[in-house]
């Protein structure tokens, strides 16, 4: 027998039972662990935990009978609401442009970034393909007609799984209060929500990845009404099903890390109690720990991990996301320039070459006819880092004093050697002087320079290779390599700061004089021509699947940083988005166009402002909320939605225990059902009402803007912010 921890409260005498908050009741969502439950007659097993389930006041438990039939009018409801009118407008909305696209490079398994892990888009392109979808349609602007392509495979399936998401609140909801009225009602909110309705009619991630954040809430809280059971086949089940949905969530967008950290401490905080409880041996407390460890980490992690497995099976043809990674992932690609290719093995003067940075998402050195504007350091012509195969890509290694000779034998370059690297399509030299850079302070402007090759002694750089010693050859692909600029002892490098509109918005060339190595000044040598010289196959250079893994994830981090609202982009910020200040245009903006915002009902989200509180709901929110306040990239209206869910929630059961509140100051007790009916009742009505008003947001609507009188959105403009 263990000893008590010191400066911990006396354990109740019963192994199951906790104390409770005060107010606490039952809305509280715990992680599944033993000590909660409905208690059975009978002594309990070893390392089984009971506790008597405790409804609160009155919150009977739902008549069996209701329950079914409470369920099927949600799921009706839900899917009539989402599938209504799905095919309009049949033409690109908003972020389709994106998503449709990767799912179109999926059946056509060509390969390509997105900031996002790829489940999502590996479902879009699934649902496409098996409704006959042929990947044919550009995707390439909002507003583009699908005309005679099959889109409503993609649609249905988002549909189909924003439909599912309102039962899964439904359930969660029934199973924490008990109470089958705060289920309808949070119910009735999530089908009569517009903002909703809109974000599951679209080839959109966010359908798919609340889907999987409510599986995992409602695997949960199942999981918690077997806690008397502990090792039972149903223990196992959600338990297994909610590490299930976690892998879905993270593996959608890495938003999904806010359900992982919500369950990750509620399942410390349940070990915590299982640790302290004097009659459960080590033993047992062992096997709790490891089926966690099995069922909420190793799980997802595979799962995770076999999500990108897939991903890059499936995508195994070049295409636009070569140039984000390394050169050896991008010899594994068919069709990239480097697969299957032989290079001659060393670098040697008079070869045409691409250079790529080493930091992640570092692009190739590139040069253009473009000149720096007026007042950006020299007015030379600009040198940048871009992310995509191009032939202003190419350089021609020279000796620093003089052209190669062709008639004399191949020179190779070798490391500490002094060079000139000419732009092969504008033949300026890679060129630095005391000049600031453009964006980054202390860093020396980078040009090229110098007409047909000649220019001056600031055109002059020594190549040295990380680990080499003097007069050791460089090696194309493999060798990392530095460029020290001769006059000013300054290193090349890329800074990763997106240029203004007037550099194209490609990464910001620098060179810097902290000599510290970072992959920002490192290089390798990518495309290497001579005809000259002898060539090498590629093979040697295959990456594993754990450097491809890492390599993928780093490229991912870092593009989702560098995500910057665009010229006349509406974007919004979080405070913006409990108080339904913005909504967002899905389509169209003139009277002419078929027009969608994306906005919520207006009277269920007003009614959530004040109802904020209790317990871990309120946990699950703040998770789902506060990060987008320290986030530095880019943010949009739909980023809230998830955390909507558990408001939602929320309100569904407070608004019940306020009228269970209100209606328990009349007697008899049927007049006190009658108030509750009433008040209920009344709730119900509104929010249908308002989404009667607003509705026409969801489903489109063309003809006059909200400021003319004949319009039908006429007067429903409550906030000059709202764009429709």
């Amino acid at each position: 027998m263990r000893a008590p921890r010191p400066g911990r409260p006396p354990r109740t005498p019963y192994p199951g039972l906790r104390r409770s908050r005060p107010g606490a009741g039952s809305t509280a969502l715990r992680m599944p662990a033993a000590g909660r439950g409905q208690a059975e007659a009978g002594p309990p097993r070893q390392g089984e935990l009971r506790e008597p389930r405790r409804l609160p006041p009155h919150s009977p438990a739902p008549p069996a009978a209701a329950q079914p039939a409470a369920l099927a009018l949600v799921i009706l409801l839900s899917f009539a609401s989402r599938f209504h009118r799905l095919a309009e407008p049949p033409h690109v909305c908003w972020d389709e442009t994106h998503f449709g696209k990767m799912g179109s490079y999926y059946i056509n398994r060509t390969f390509f970034f997105d900031v996002h892990p790829p489940l999502g888009k590996m479902l879009i392109g699934l649902a496409g393909y098996l409704s006959g979808y042929d990947g044919t349609f550009p995707f390439q602007k909002p507003g583009d007609r699908y005309e005679q392509h099959n889109y409503m495979g993609m649609r249905g399936f988002c549909a189909f799984l924003g439909s599912c998401l309102v039962p899964l609140v439904y359930l969660t909801v029934l199973e924490l209060s008990k109470s089958l009225p705060a289920a309808l009602l949070t119910a009735f909110i999530l089908i009569f929500d517009t903002g909703c309705i809109t974000l599951s009619q679209y080839i959109l991630l966010d359908p798919i990845l609340m889907f999987f954040v409510m599986g995992a809430v409602l695997s949960m809280v199942k999981c918690n009404s077997c806690a008397d059971r502990p090792f039972s086949a149903s223990w196992w089940f959600w338990m297994s099903l909610t590490g299930v949905n976690l892998a879905g969530a993270m593996g959608v967008k890495f938003v999904g890390l806010f359900v992982v950290l919500l369950v990750g401490l509620n399942t410390m905080h349940d070990l915590w109690d299982l640790l302290g409880n004097l009659s459960l041996s080590l033993v047992m407390f062992g096997k709790h720990l490891l089926a966690r460890v099995l069922c909420l980490i190793l799980l997802p992690l595979a799962l995770y991990t076999a999500m990108f497995a897939v991903h890059f099976t499936v995508l195994n043809k070049s295409g636009p996301g070569d140039g984000f990674f390394s050169s050896a992932f991008q010899s594994q690609l068919i069709g990239n320039n480097l697969h299957n290719m032989s290079v001659p093995e060393h670098l040697a003067y008079g070869s045409m070459v691409t250079m790529k940075n080493l930091r992640m998402a570092g692009g190739y050195l590139h040069s253009h006819w473009h000149l720096y504007p007026e007042g950006i350091g020299a007015r030379q012509q600009q040198v940048t880092a871009y992310l995509h195969k191009d032939l202003n890509n190419l350089w021609i290694v020279k000796k620093h004093h003089s052209d190669t000779d062709p008639s004399i034998p191949v020179e190779f370059v070798r490391h500490g050697d002094i060079i000139r690297l000419e732009h092969k399509e504008t033949s300026r030299n890679l060129h630095s002087h005391q000049h600031e850079a453009p964006l980054t302070r202390k860093h020396f402007q980078v040009t090229a320079y110098g007409i047909n090759g000649t220019g001056d002694s600031n055109d002059f750089w020594r190549i040295e290779v990380v680990g080499r010693k003097a007069e050791k050859l460089i090696r194309v692909l493999r060798s990392q390599v530095r460029l020290i600029h001769v006059a000013t002892g300054c290193i090349l490098g890329s800074s990763g700061k997106i240029l203004p509109k007037w550099g194209w918005e490609q990464l910001e060339v620098t060179c810097t004089p902290y000599l510290k190595e970072t992959p920002n000044s490192l290089w390798n040598f990518e495309d290497h021509i001579n005809p000259k010289l002898p060539n090498i196959s590629l093979d040697v250079l295959k990456p594993s699947f754990a450097e491809i893994l890492l390599e993928s994830h780093m490229v991912m981090i870092q593009g989702n940083t560098a995500l910057k609202p665009k010229d006349n982009e509406v974007t919004s910020k979080p405070w913006h988005w409990p108080i339904n200040y913005q909504g967002l245009r899905f389509s169209g903006v003139n009277e002419t166009d078929y027009r969608v915002y994306l906005l919520g009902n207006p009277v269920s989200w007003s009614g959530r402002v004040v109802l904020r509180g209790g317990g871990q709901i309120m946990l699950g929110w703040l998770l789902h909320y506060l990060p987008f306040f320290m986030m530095g990239r880019v943010l949009y209206f739909h980023h809230y939605f998830p955390a909507m869910l558990f408001s939602s929630m929320l309100t569904g059961i407070t608004w019940d225990t306020l009228l269970k509140f209100l209606a328990g100051f009349w007697s008899p007790s049927t007049t006190a059902k009658k108030v509750y009916g009433a008040g209920f009742l009344a709730l119900v009505l509104l929010i249908i009402y308002s989404f009667y008003l607003f509705h026409p947001l969801s489903y489109g609507i063309v003809g006059p803007m909200a400021s003319d009188p004949s319009s039908p959105m006429a007067g429903l403009r409550w906030m000059d912010s709202w764009e429709f």
